[in-house]
């Protein structure tokens, strides 16, 4: 008589295609289309797969949970803290993080088509992508033409937590080279306050007054937070 050895196996990791039909957001997309599927559900196709006890919508739905359930917070965190979470490894980090900065890069290449920027709003808009969310400060300047055609923008300074070095002339030497008549400033503050500093008064007072010497127009300093913004026009400053 011969015994048998039960070989025991290892549970593997549960993916879509183990799921019931019904379940699988890939196919919930093929037949009723995006609107159909939940945030955890699109996450989770991002994913591919969960864990050894949970699935891809189970990790997604825990981490959105991790999140305030909010998209715009997911959008915003780190890689090392992603990697902390249960069922997320460097790739599927790296995969929603590419995600976000697609979706980014999508909004604001759809703002600089417009290759117009008229009011502040239409700052904010181009901007708050860029830098509204980084934990330091960054300094741009956005170029345009007696139209108010975006000429082009770039970034003047980077800094720490509250502030940031800007060279005037490195500005008005680009202006120049574009040919630009009028100027836009933007920075943001990582504390989310949107009130300027003594140093972002100042800074505004110099570059406008350095700009009309060369006829060129300082049309706005907008202070930018994650969901406010601050605008030297609106306020009356400028």
């Amino acid at each position: 008589m011969t015994n048998e050895k039960t070989q025991k196996t290892t549970p593997s990791k549960l993916t879509i295609p183990d799921w019931a039909i019904q379940d699988r957001p890939r196919e919930k997309y093929l037949s009723s289309g995006f609107p159909s599927l939940s945030d955890a559900e699109l996450i989770a196709i991002l994913l591919r797969s969960g864990t050894k006890s949970e699935s891809a919508v189970d990790v997604a739905r825990n981490l959105l949970s991790m999140c305030g359930n909010s998209l715009n917070n997911l959008s915003e965190m780190q890689l090392n803290k992603l990697l902390k979470i249960n069922g997320i490894g460097k790739v599927k980090a790296i995969t929603l993080l590419v995600a976000f900065e697609l979706g980014k890069r999508c909004r604001a290449a759809v703002v600089e088509q417009k290759k117009k920027i008229v009011i502040s709003s239409d700052l904010v808009e181009l901007m708050q992508t860029k830098n509204a969310c980084l934990s330091n400060e960054e300094f741009w300047v956005v170029f345009v033409n007696q139209g108010s055609f975006l000429l082009g923008l770039e970034n003047f300074g980077k800094g720490g937590l509250t502030s940031t070095s800007v060279d005037i002339r490195l500005i008005l030497l680009k202006a120049l080279e574009l040919k630009a008549t009028g100027l836009f400033l933007c920075h943001n503050h990582p504390s989310g306050d949107i009130e300027p500093s003594k140093y972002d008064l100042l800074l505004t007072k110099q570059l406008k007054e350095a700009a009309l010497l060369m006829s060129i127009q300082l049309l706005d300093h907008v202070v930018i937070c994650k969901e406010n913004y601050y605008s030297f026009l609106e306020n009356g400053i400028l």
